[in-house]
């Protein structure tokens, strides 16, 4: 004979915010990625990324691409710092700003020297907002 049971998701522990839930994940994430909010702060990143970029220092709560940022965005052409009107259209930076998928080649001073990566960023939204954007990097060269 069926039972009935009745079962409650009130006494579930409440889900963490958005950003803090994907920071977690990122902290944990073998491929290179990140989690940047709306002022494009960083939230998280994972330790295989910091060390290809070779961070001596934590990233979290440091600006993504401002002078003394996290990332150091190359043109392709010359190898010099990407102009400020280009840095709109890096993928981490236009998922934010569109509140779109974004893809695209983006050229970052690594540890090594020059690397290459194909960026897709999403944008990571909480009650309808766009509030920050996750990161995936795959490095090309």
């Amino acid at each position: 004979m069926p039972q009935h049971v009745e079962f409650s998701i009130s006494d579930l522990p409440s889900a963490e915010p958005g950003l803090e839930r994907w920071g977690s994940t990122v902290d944990g994430a073998a491929e290179a990625c990140l989690v940047i909010d709306a002022q494009q702060v960083v939230v998280a990143m994972s330790a295989s990324f910091e060390q290809m970029l070779g961070l001596t220092q934590s990233p979290v709560s440091r600006p993504l691409l401002a002078e003394d940022g996290v990332l150091r965005l190359l043109d392709f052409a010359d190898g010099k710092p990407l102009e400020q009107t280009e840095v709109a259209r890096m993928p981490v930076v236009l998922a934010l700003v569109s509140g779109r998928l974004a893809r695209g080649l983006i050229r970052i001073e690594c540890a090594t020297g020059p690397c290459t990566f194909d960026a897709i960023a999403t944008p990571l939204t909480e009650g309808g907002k766009t509030v920050g954007s996750l990161t995936f990097f795959s490095l090309i060269n």
